[in-house]
């Protein structure tokens, strides 16, 4: 079995679609800036909504920990939810349960890496 390499990814939205092609589970996910802005989400005209839920889990997040927080993972009897800081961007990934969380993030991690690169960031 051959790794496949990450493909450059120049926007936001190539990010979004490079996350749900590489994972089945992947219910919906988004890209924001550093100031928790959308820049690219999943699904159609829901960026307001992507906006509110990570602002609210950022905040739970961070104020959990009383610090910043690099990733969150929070699983329901419902789904789980990631949350990944990188390189001045967040994702946030919502998933099926029992999803493999350290590739998750790590596929999370490496998309907003790629990504930064690609901006100059």
């Amino acid at each position: 079995m051959t790794a496949q390499a990450m493909p450059s990814l120049a926007d936001p939205d190539a990010a979004v679609s490079y996350l749900a092609d590489i994972s089945p589970q992947l219910r919906g996910c988004a890209i924001l800036d550093e100031a928790g802005s959308v820049l690219a989400s999943s699904g159609d005209g829901e960026d307001a909504e992507w906006q509110r839920a990570a602002g609210a889990l950022m905040r739970a997040v961070d104020g959990a920990s009383g610090e910043r927080a690099a990733h969150a993972h929070i699983a329901t009897p419902d789904g789980e939810v990631f949350l990944v800081r990188q390189d001045g961007l967040i994702g946030i990934a919502g998933t099926e349960r029992f999803v493999l969380a350290s590739l998750m993030v790590f596929d999370l991690r490496a998309a907003l890496r790629e990504l930064a690169s690609g901006r100059g960031g």
